[in-house]
């Protein structure tokens, strides 16, 4: 018996090859992306899969093109995206943009911030000085701001890694470390729907265009300014 994954994976190539023959002048084109449960920005469970899905899907629509989404975990999600068939994974911090790669514009905004728990003390001049003098944690599987990985790797002792969102915002709520570094908005939606009372906002660090990583390739470089075309007329 052929299982669903394979049937689901026939059909989506089955399309790909469709909308790439010129002879179906009326066929609508179909985007293969592959994502992370990050809510509110993506997630499978969410209405319309998530902010930053949804606006990209919008995006998209004023050309009839349409989006389909795939979710994993993180680290899954950008191997699944090398496969053949796939345009790249979407929602990624440019950082995140792997080699064989290239970057779409802003598709949307996310910030990284310096997260605590309420009561906590807390008192640092630059990221440098909170790696040095606290306990920090990260998403294992982040590629965070270069000044972040810097101050990371020059105090591991102080650095405590959680393998997703759920478990970073649990830590941080046990007061495992005493600072979290993420979105904001994930940190509190996670919060808001575990019961993790007292965490708060201390400072924001940057904020961070949402960007596809799409496979390097002279059609990817056309669909990129197509995408820059659809933003600047966008309301």
């Amino acid at each position: 018996m052929v299982s669903a994954w394979k049937k689901t994976k026939s059909f989506r190539l089955f399309l790909v090859v469709l909308i790439s023959i010129p002879h179906f002048a009326t066929a609508k084109e179909t985007w293969f992306v592959t994502s992370l449960n990050w809510q509110p920005y993506s997630g499978a469970e969410m209405i319309n899969e998530g902010n930053a899905v949804q606006r990209l899907k919008s995006l998209l629509g004023e050309q009839s093109i349409t989006l389909l989404v795939e979710f994993y975990p993180w680290s899954r999600a950008q191997k699944q995206a090398t496969e053949t068939g796939y345009l790249g994974y979407f929602p990624a911090w440019p950082e995140e943009v792997r080699k064989g790669f290239i970057a779409s514009p802003p598709i949307a905004w996310s910030e990284v911030a310096v997260l605590k728990m309420e009561n906590t003390q807390a008192s640092f001049s630059d990221v440098e000085t909170l790696f040095k003098d606290g306990t920090v944690g990260l998403v294992r599987t982040y590629v965070y701001p270069e000044s972040i990985t810097q101050a990371a790797r020059r105090y591991p002792d102080n650095v405590f890694y959680a393998d997703n969102e759920i478990l970073l915002a649990k830590k941080l709520h046990a007061r495992r470390h005493q600072f979290a570094i993420t979105d904001p908005l994930v940190m509190g939606y996670i919060a808001e729907k575990h019961s993790l009372e007292g965490i708060e906002l201390l400072t924001s660090l940057y904020k961070k265009p949402l960007v596809i990583a799409m496979t390097d390739s002279q059609e990817n470089r056309h669909r990129i300014k197509l995408i820059e075309k659809l933003i600047q007329s966008a309301p």
